[in-house]
């Protein structure tokens, strides 16, 4: 299976929400991936990223021009002060949006796989405001209490019935990619040329927009 970005990237264009929140600020609904790393560019506006870990709660500011980056298990609310876009550039072909994503619902949500997948549903915006303003409830919550641990520990159950298709999204894009790059050194070693005839140019075009977890999407 080819991906159209060079080792096995995904990547996703993001106007983050407006939408007013009840603390106040306006953002995305706070969310967990379990195995991937993200990236943000900014290419517009001013805003932040509130993030929880083990560490404690931080806020990160973001601005045009910032590139800021984590790993699984980093808690994250997108905030939008003025008109903020960003690029997303995720590992795994992509999977932070295909299943590797975790609402920071409340513990009963979590703990109803039929419930959440209910509540995470965002077919239009009374959808999408509703799940961002569910998984901000959650998000306060976690600040509040020493509660991360559980947390987690609901969010692999909550997955767990996915890791499979996880794991061969893996196989198949990001690790096929890695493993042709040793393969193209290993000719190279050799002296031989023949991938270097294969060379195309190829172009995607965005699949959007629609509701994201933190905003409306183009979908790459």
């Amino acid at each position: 299976m080819v991906t159209p970005f060079p080792g096995g990237v995904g990547i996703s264009g993001l106007r983050v929400y407006d939408w007013p929140a009840v603390d106040g600020v306006c953002g995305g609904s706070p969310h967990v991936h379990l195995a991937c790393s993200e990236a943000y560019y900014v290419i517009a506006g001013r805003g932040s990223v509130q993030t929880l870990t083990r560490r404690g709660f931080t806020e990160t500011p973001l601005s045009e021009g910032v590139v800021a980056w984590f790993t699984p298990g980093t808690i994250h609310r997108l905030v939008n002060d003025s008109d903020l876009r960003i690029i997303v550039i995720m590992q795994n072909s992509g999977l932070p949006e295909a299943g590797d994503a975790v609402f920071t619902f409340p513990a009963d949500v979590l703990a109803d796989p039929a419930r959440y997948a209910e509540c995470a549903r965002a077919d239009d915006e009374e959808s999408a405001r509703k799940r961002r303003d569910l998984a901000l409830e959650g998000f306060l919550e976690l600040r509040d209490a020493d509660a991360l641990e559980d947390f987690y520990r609901a969010a692999v159950r909550l997955k767990q019935p996915g890791l499979d298709a996880w794991e061969k999204r893996w196989r198949e894009r990001a690790l096929a990619s890695a493993e042709l790059t040793g393969e193209h050194l290993e000719r190279l070693r050799g002296g031989d040329i023949a991938h270097l005839g294969e060379a195309a140019v190829q172009v995607t075009h965005g699949q959007g927009p629609r509701f994201g977890m933190c905003g409306r999407l183009d979908v790459f």
